[in-house]
């Protein structure tokens, strides 16, 4: 399907998957938590959707990763998968759902610093330059006046730091795979990921002993929702979703996600529990997302040009 026959339903679809249903993806997880520990839930999360996603791919008859990149993309997913989706559901213990988010989004600007090889590229740009110092400005006062004034736990600042470290984690598991993916097609590398993940949490879960105590029939109705919500919604539909639009629209476009998500997760978690929203945590997601917005902008530019 080219740019030009996508039908408009399912890209306009394709767009509320991704700005609409990963935000709530932020509010799942706290249902989700209600009976799960946290790495119990996300390797739940990633065994189901992978295991769907590669039988889905054997089924049409797509070849799996080589083993030169299959270690690759194992890899890639666990640091993302574990290191950066599942620190944020460790930390959605202590902070909101709407902060964990908020400093999720992030990523962008973590990313410009991560990206070395374009150093000379981005910090020639003025536009990535002041991005760059707003957004980490609003970074600094968000953890200072919005974490602060919703919760006295040290529990909430160190958990506000995960969030960071775990979207530090993602963009580094990103770039493993970045220029090397190998013949095999993405959805079949996304399920690689996603069972390395599954498999990886399932070793954390060993490790913190999330095992003891644990038992299915304990678990609330309201959690079986969160987990069904993530592994359907989250890590299937709005996934793919994800990965059809970067092959039909520039992804200066699909990359507006980052802006909608935290205030869908943001709203939802004020609406549906009661999660607290503060004038600070407003002004420094403002703040953060005007930085993200100025580092896009010499891809904006391009694209008019273009």
């Amino acid at each position: 399907m080219t740019k030009n026959t996508a039908p408009p339903l399912l890209v306009a679809f394709a767009f509320f998957s991704i700005y609409i249903i990963w935000g709530a993806t932020y509010l799942a997880v706290i249902y989700g938590l209600k009976s799960f520990p946290p790495f119990i839930l996300v390797g739940l999360r990633y065994a189901t959707a992978g295991a769907i996603l590669f039988a889905w791919c054997k089924l049409r008859g797509e070849k799996h990763p080589g083993w030169k990149y299959l270690w690759r993309h194992a890899l890639s997913g666990t640091m993302m998968l574990v290191g950066g989706t599942g620190m944020i559901a460790w930390a959605e213990q202590y902070i909101s759902s709407g902060q964990a988010a908020i400093l999720v989004a992030t990523e962008p600007l973590i990313f410009l610093l991560v990206d070395r090889k374009r150093w000379p590229q981005y910090f020639s740009n003025k536009y990535i330059v002041s991005g760059l110092l707003i957004g980490f400005t609003g970074i600094y006062f968000f953890l200072r006046l919005g974490v602060a004034a919703t919760s006295t736990s040290a529990m909430a600042t160190i958990a506000s730091i995960v969030v960071i470290v775990s979207a530090l984690i993602w963009v580094l598991g990103s770039l493993i795979t970045k220029d090397n993916k190998g013949q095999s097609s993405t959805v079949m590398n996304a399920s690689v990921q996603l069972l390395a993940a599954g498999l990886a949490s399932g070793i954390v879960v060993l490790g913190k002993g999330e095992y003891q105590g644990f038992h299915f029939n304990n678990v609330s109705a309201e959690a079986w929702g969160g987990l069904i919500f993530l592994i359907v919604m989250g890590s299937l539909v709005a996934y793919l979703s994800f990965i059809w639009l970067i092959s039909i629209k520039p992804p200066a476009i699909v990359s507006t996600h980052t802006y909608i998500n935290p205030v869908v997760a943001v709203f939802l978690g004020w609406l549906m529990v009661d999660e607290p929203v503060n004038h600070a945590q407003l002004v420094c997601l403002v703040v953060i997302l005007a930085g993200i917005l100025l580092v896009n902008v010499p891809g904006y530019l391009k694209r008019n040009r273009d």
